[in-house]
Protein backbone atom coordinates (compact mmCIF):
# COMPACT_ATOMS: atom_id res chain seq x y z
CA UNK A 1 0.00 0.00 0.00
CA UNK A 2 1.16 3.68 -0.51
CA UNK A 3 2.96 4.89 2.11
CA UNK A 4 0.96 7.27 4.68
CA UNK A 5 1.02 5.13 7.96
CA UNK A 6 3.59 4.23 10.60
CA UNK A 7 4.26 0.51 9.39
CA UNK A 8 4.96 -2.34 12.24
CA UNK A 9 8.07 -4.17 11.53
CA UNK A 10 7.79 -7.00 9.10
CA UNK A 11 8.76 -10.72 10.08
CA UNK A 12 10.20 -13.24 7.90
CA UNK A 13 8.71 -16.17 10.22
CA UNK A 14 6.73 -16.92 13.24
CA UNK A 15 6.95 -18.87 15.83
CA UNK A 16 3.21 -19.53 15.40
CA UNK A 17 2.59 -20.99 11.62
CA UNK A 18 -0.82 -19.60 12.36
CA UNK A 19 -4.26 -21.38 11.28
CA UNK A 20 -4.63 -23.52 7.93
CA UNK A 21 -6.51 -21.21 5.29
CA UNK A 22 -6.93 -20.86 1.31
CA UNK A 23 -5.07 -17.45 -0.54
CA UNK A 24 -8.57 -16.77 -1.34
CA UNK A 25 -9.98 -16.92 1.79
CA UNK A 26 -7.17 -13.84 2.95
CA UNK A 27 -7.55 -12.40 0.14
CA UNK A 28 -11.07 -11.59 0.09
CA UNK A 29 -10.77 -10.60 3.62
CA UNK A 30 -8.05 -8.49 3.01
CA UNK A 31 -8.81 -6.61 -0.05
CA UNK A 32 -11.70 -4.64 -2.09
CA UNK A 33 -11.97 -6.80 -4.39
CA UNK A 34 -15.55 -5.93 -5.25
CA UNK A 35 -15.48 -3.69 -8.75
CA UNK A 36 -11.74 -3.45 -8.24
CA UNK A 37 -9.24 -3.33 -11.57
CA UNK A 38 -6.81 -6.33 -10.74
CA UNK A 39 -3.28 -6.70 -11.67
CA UNK A 40 -2.00 -10.60 -10.86
CA UNK A 41 2.00 -10.83 -11.81
CA UNK A 42 3.14 -14.13 -12.09
CA UNK A 43 -0.04 -15.71 -12.41
CA UNK A 44 1.02 -19.46 -13.20
CA UNK A 45 -1.61 -21.72 -14.59
CA UNK A 46 -3.65 -18.81 -14.12
CA UNK A 47 -5.82 -21.05 -11.06
CA UNK A 48 -6.04 -18.16 -9.00
CA UNK A 49 -6.69 -15.68 -11.24
CA UNK A 50 -9.83 -17.56 -12.56
CA UNK A 51 -11.07 -18.84 -8.77
CA UNK A 52 -11.15 -14.88 -7.83
CA UNK A 53 -12.83 -14.10 -11.40
CA UNK A 54 -15.63 -16.38 -10.52
CA UNK A 55 -15.82 -14.80 -7.15
CA UNK A 56 -15.92 -11.15 -8.02
CA UNK A 57 -17.39 -11.07 -11.62
CA UNK A 58 -17.86 -7.10 -11.42
CA UNK A 59 -13.88 -7.29 -11.30
CA UNK A 60 -11.49 -6.64 -14.05
CA UNK A 61 -8.26 -8.52 -14.00
CA UNK A 62 -4.85 -8.82 -15.95
CA UNK A 63 -2.99 -11.72 -15.44
CA UNK A 64 0.73 -11.27 -16.72
CA UNK A 65 3.37 -14.52 -16.69
CA UNK A 66 6.89 -13.83 -17.64
CA UNK A 67 7.16 -17.73 -18.93
CA UNK A 68 6.50 -17.53 -22.46
CA UNK A 69 5.23 -21.60 -22.56
CA UNK A 70 3.13 -20.75 -19.47
CA UNK A 71 1.62 -17.78 -21.18
CA UNK A 72 0.79 -19.33 -24.62
CA UNK A 73 -0.70 -22.02 -22.79
CA UNK A 74 -3.15 -19.75 -20.98
CA UNK A 75 -4.03 -17.68 -24.01
CA UNK A 76 -5.35 -21.24 -25.50
CA UNK A 77 -7.53 -22.19 -22.40
CA UNK A 78 -10.89 -21.03 -21.86
CA UNK A 79 -10.81 -17.86 -19.98
CA UNK A 80 -13.95 -15.64 -17.48
CA UNK A 81 -14.87 -12.78 -19.69
CA UNK A 82 -13.30 -10.08 -16.73
CA UNK A 83 -9.80 -11.87 -17.30
CA UNK A 84 -7.18 -10.79 -19.69
CA UNK A 85 -3.91 -12.33 -20.30
CA UNK A 86 -0.98 -10.36 -20.74
CA UNK A 87 3.11 -11.14 -20.95
CA UNK A 88 5.32 -9.75 -19.00
CA UNK A 89 7.36 -9.40 -15.96
CA UNK A 90 6.83 -7.35 -12.89
CA UNK A 91 10.16 -5.29 -13.50
CA UNK A 92 8.97 -4.20 -16.42
CA UNK A 93 4.94 -3.65 -16.62
CA UNK A 94 3.24 -2.27 -19.53
CA UNK A 95 0.68 -0.34 -18.62
CA UNK A 96 0.39 3.16 -17.81
CA UNK A 97 0.67 5.22 -14.49
CA UNK A 98 -2.06 4.67 -11.76
CA UNK A 99 -4.36 2.45 -13.58
CA UNK A 100 -5.00 -0.43 -11.04
CA UNK A 101 -6.45 -0.90 -7.69
CA UNK A 102 -5.39 -3.92 -6.22
CA UNK A 103 -1.76 -5.50 -6.94
CA UNK A 104 -0.99 -9.51 -6.26
CA UNK A 105 1.75 -11.36 -6.22
CA UNK A 106 1.40 -14.70 -5.24
CA UNK A 107 4.91 -16.84 -4.46
CA UNK A 108 6.40 -14.84 -7.47
CA UNK A 109 8.40 -11.95 -5.79
CA UNK A 110 11.45 -14.61 -5.17
CA UNK A 111 10.90 -15.48 -8.71
CA UNK A 112 12.36 -12.04 -10.27
CA UNK A 113 15.68 -11.88 -10.73
CA UNK A 114 17.82 -10.80 -7.76
CA UNK A 115 18.93 -7.51 -8.96
CA UNK A 116 15.27 -6.29 -9.89
CA UNK A 117 13.22 -7.22 -7.18
CA UNK A 118 13.33 -3.22 -6.08
CA UNK A 119 12.78 -2.51 -9.47
CA UNK A 120 9.83 -4.74 -9.46
CA UNK A 121 8.32 -3.54 -6.48
CA UNK A 122 9.05 0.48 -7.82
CA UNK A 123 6.82 -0.72 -10.90
CA UNK A 124 3.63 -2.09 -8.82
CA UNK A 125 3.77 1.08 -6.87
CA UNK A 126 3.68 3.30 -10.30
CA UNK A 127 0.48 1.77 -11.34
CA UNK A 128 -1.47 1.25 -8.26
CA UNK A 129 -3.95 4.15 -8.18
CA UNK A 130 -3.16 6.63 -5.09
CA UNK A 131 -4.35 4.42 -2.18
CA UNK A 132 -4.15 1.21 -3.72
CA UNK A 133 -3.32 -2.02 -2.60
CA UNK A 134 -0.19 -4.95 -3.15
CA UNK A 135 -0.99 -7.90 -1.95
CA UNK A 136 2.66 -10.08 -1.74
CA UNK A 137 2.04 -14.11 -0.88
CA UNK A 138 5.54 -15.08 0.00
CA UNK A 139 6.54 -19.11 1.09
CA UNK A 140 8.18 -19.34 4.46
CA UNK A 141 11.27 -21.46 4.55
CA UNK A 142 9.75 -24.28 6.68
CA UNK A 143 7.45 -27.54 6.29
CA UNK A 144 7.60 -30.73 4.39
CA UNK A 145 6.57 -29.55 1.21
CA UNK A 146 9.39 -27.30 1.69
CA UNK A 147 11.41 -29.95 2.39
CA UNK A 148 11.08 -31.93 -0.35
CA UNK A 149 11.20 -28.50 -2.72
CA UNK A 150 14.57 -28.22 -1.56
CA UNK A 151 15.77 -31.42 -2.05
CA UNK A 152 16.19 -30.16 -5.83
CA UNK A 153 15.23 -26.80 -5.85
CA UNK A 154 16.04 -24.62 -2.79
CA UNK A 155 15.23 -21.28 -2.52
CA UNK A 156 16.29 -19.62 1.04
CA UNK A 157 18.52 -17.33 -0.62
CA UNK A 158 15.92 -15.88 -3.20
CA UNK A 159 13.13 -15.87 -0.39
CA UNK A 160 15.29 -14.13 2.13
CA UNK A 161 16.23 -11.47 -0.83
CA UNK A 162 12.21 -11.14 -1.53
CA UNK A 163 11.85 -9.93 2.21
CA UNK A 164 14.76 -8.22 2.01
CA UNK A 165 13.35 -6.06 -0.56
CA UNK A 166 10.16 -5.59 0.49
CA UNK A 167 11.80 -4.50 3.78
CA UNK A 168 13.43 -1.54 1.75
CA UNK A 169 10.14 -0.60 0.06
CA UNK A 170 8.91 -0.30 3.33
CA UNK A 171 11.49 1.86 5.63
CA UNK A 172 11.84 3.66 2.02
CA UNK A 173 8.11 4.62 2.38
CA UNK A 174 7.45 3.76 -1.14
CA UNK A 175 4.55 1.26 0.63
CA UNK A 176 3.31 1.46 4.05
CA UNK A 177 2.86 -2.41 5.84
CA UNK A 178 -1.00 -2.36 6.25
CA UNK A 179 -1.33 -6.22 7.25
CA UNK A 180 1.13 -9.47 7.78
CA UNK A 181 -0.28 -12.24 8.02
CA UNK A 182 1.18 -16.23 8.77
CA UNK A 183 -0.82 -18.72 7.16
CA UNK A 184 -0.48 -22.53 6.48
CA UNK A 185 -1.88 -24.21 3.37
CA UNK A 186 -2.95 -27.64 2.29
CA UNK A 187 -1.10 -29.08 -0.93
CA UNK A 188 -3.05 -32.08 -2.96
CA UNK A 189 -1.70 -34.01 -5.62
CA UNK A 190 -2.98 -37.42 -7.36
CA UNK A 191 0.40 -39.06 -7.00
CA UNK A 192 3.62 -38.23 -7.79
CA UNK A 193 3.45 -38.36 -11.67
CA UNK A 194 1.29 -35.16 -11.31
CA UNK A 195 4.00 -33.19 -8.83
CA UNK A 196 6.60 -34.54 -10.81
CA UNK A 197 4.84 -32.63 -14.02
CA UNK A 198 4.06 -29.77 -11.91
CA UNK A 199 6.89 -29.30 -9.95
CA UNK A 200 9.99 -30.78 -11.34
CA UNK A 201 8.79 -30.11 -14.96
CA UNK A 202 7.83 -26.45 -14.38
CA UNK A 203 8.45 -24.17 -17.43
CA UNK A 204 9.70 -21.30 -15.82
CA UNK A 205 12.69 -22.84 -14.05
CA UNK A 206 14.65 -25.60 -15.38
CA UNK A 207 15.24 -28.56 -13.18
CA UNK A 208 18.08 -31.09 -14.15
CA UNK A 209 17.96 -34.36 -11.28
CA UNK A 210 20.42 -36.81 -11.48
CA UNK A 211 18.79 -40.22 -10.77
CA UNK A 212 19.25 -40.53 -7.07
CA UNK A 213 18.27 -36.71 -6.37
CA UNK A 214 14.97 -38.21 -8.37
CA UNK A 215 14.79 -41.08 -6.13
CA UNK A 216 15.07 -39.00 -2.75
CA UNK A 217 12.52 -36.58 -4.06
CA UNK A 218 9.95 -39.54 -5.02
CA UNK A 219 10.76 -41.39 -1.70
CA UNK A 220 10.13 -38.22 0.81
CA UNK A 221 6.94 -37.46 -1.06
CA UNK A 222 5.72 -40.97 -1.03
CA UNK A 223 5.65 -40.65 2.52
CA UNK A 224 2.82 -38.72 2.64
CA UNK A 225 0.74 -39.89 -0.45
Amino acid sequence: MPTGTTSPPMRLAAADPGPFSREIELAAELLPLEHARILELGCGRAEFTRALAARFPSSRITAMEVDTVQHEKNLASERPGNVAFAAGGADAIPLPDACVDVVLMLKSLHHVPFGRMDAALAEIARVLVPGGLAYFSEPIYAGEFNAIMSLFHDERVVREAAFASLVRAVESGRFALAAERFWQAKRRYAGFAEFDERMIGATHTTHRLSAGTYAAVRERFLRHL
